[in-house]
């Protein structure tokens, strides 16, 4: 229980300082509104290195779960709780920031266009096209685990979470424009329970579609060819 508890914590977390940077560039009144991608994708770079700092042996990611399951390192029934606890933990990371946030929320009803808003919780393409979306968080999920299972094999103090950090850092600048790059369920689909169950007035859909298809299925098929290529070619 004490590693599912650092799931859900370690992944509320990460939720708090990544809706957190969304929150703060997008809605009215906030010190940072308008900051822009740099500021929002660096702001989720250096927060999952901290969490990875206070708590470095979680998944905090589903995906990555799949992928400890599929290398042996885990039993199916634990990936399903680990998986469980993480989206817990997108949802609560999700209502904090929504507390936090709520005066900046209620000046911003009517002013910024609902999906605008929802989007703060939860990624959204830039070109809808839900084949190439899929194929998108699933590269950019093959890119990202691959990268953790070479960084995590360094065991030099302090390195793994700095290295994860700069590898979300780069696929955000580099990947991230056509879907958000998501590559964890709990970082989407946490937060997208989160606000279709907030009491946000005005709500946009919560588009399901797209939020269950893309990054809630994409990830798996990504951790899969990430374990495969690890293996088989990298020899890890």
């Amino acid at each position: 229980m004490h590693q599912l508890f650092a799931e859900l914590m370690g992944t509320a977390l990460m939720i708090v300082f990544g809706v957190g940077v969304h929150a703060d560039t997008v809605l009215n009144d906030t010190k940072y509104h308008g900051s822009g991608h740099l500021f929002a994708i660096t702001t989720w770079a250096f927060g999952i290195s901290i969490v990875l700092f206070i708590f470095p042996t979680i998944c905090l990611n589903p995906a990555m779960a799949f992928a400890q399951f599929l290398l042996g390192n885990m039993s199916f029934i634990r990936f399903i709780e680990v998986s469980i606890f993480e989206l817990a933990g997108g949802v609560i990371g999700a209502v904090i920031v929504y507390i936090m946030y709520a005066d900046q929320f209620k000046h911003s009803y009517d002013k910024i266009d609902p999906v605008t808003i929802r989007n703060i919780f939860s990624t959204g393409p830039g070109v809808r096209n839900l084949p190439r979306n899929f194929f998108v968080e699933f590269f950019d999920t093959f890119i990202f685990l691959t990268g953790i299972m070479v960084i995590v094999t360094i065991k030099t103090p302090g390195i793994m979470p700095i290295g994860i950090g700069l590898l979300v850092w780069a696929i955000g600048m580099g990947l991230g424009g056509p879907t958000g790059f998501a590559m964890n369920q709990a970082r989407d689909l946490g937060p997208r329970i989160a606000f279709a169950i907030l009491p946000l007035k005005n709500k946009a859909a919560a588009d399901w579609q797209y939020g269950l298809l893309v990054p809630g299925i994409a990830p798996f098929f990504g951790a899969a060819a990430a374990v495969i290529f690890a293996k088989f070619y990298l020899g890890l």
